[in-house]
């Protein structure tokens, strides 16, 4: 990892998505996300925790991503937060029909003042009527 790779984002935390997650070791990605990560502002959601689990090829990888994920910082879906996001869909006039995984990550985050890092454009509009910021990882269109 060069030693001068920007961090993602304003040095808030980051809930991450699965679409981020999954391109971390992409060349255009990786020397942020590993500042980023060593610089310690990720955080995990257990949707997402439960999106990476249900894709682990067998117990050996799914014990070893388990334990990645729980030893990072957490974002806890809420009751609060579901009630926050249902509020914040009322304002997604045209928008509004985004995956639930979305709502939820996003809600997650907005709770605990963290933004968003992904490679969704759905995010956009949910974190814009949450209040939160939208950190795409890569220009959307750019990877694969």
């Amino acid at each position: 990892m060069p030693a001068d790779a920007e961090l993602y984002g304003s040095g808030v935390s980051l809930v991450f998505d699965t679409s981020a997650w999954n391109r971390q070791r992409d060349p255009i990605v990786s020397p942020r996300w590993q500042a980023t990560l060593t610089a310690g502002p990720l955080a995990a959601c257990p949707v997402v925790s439960l999106e990476l689990l249900a894709a682990a090829r067998d117990e050996d990888a799914f014990r070893e991503l388990d334990r990645a994920l729980n030893a990072m910082p957490q974002a806890s879906v809420t009751r609060a937060a579901c009630e926050r996001v249902i509020g914040a869909s009322r304002e997604l006039v045209g928008e509004r029909r985004l995956p639930a995984t979305d709502y939820l990550i996003a809600a997650a985050a907005a709770e605990r003042g963290f933004a968003v890092l992904h490679y969704d454009r759905h995010f956009i509009p949910l974190c814009r009527v949450l209040g939160i910021d939208s950190v795409a990882i890569a220009p959307l269109g750019v990877l694969t």
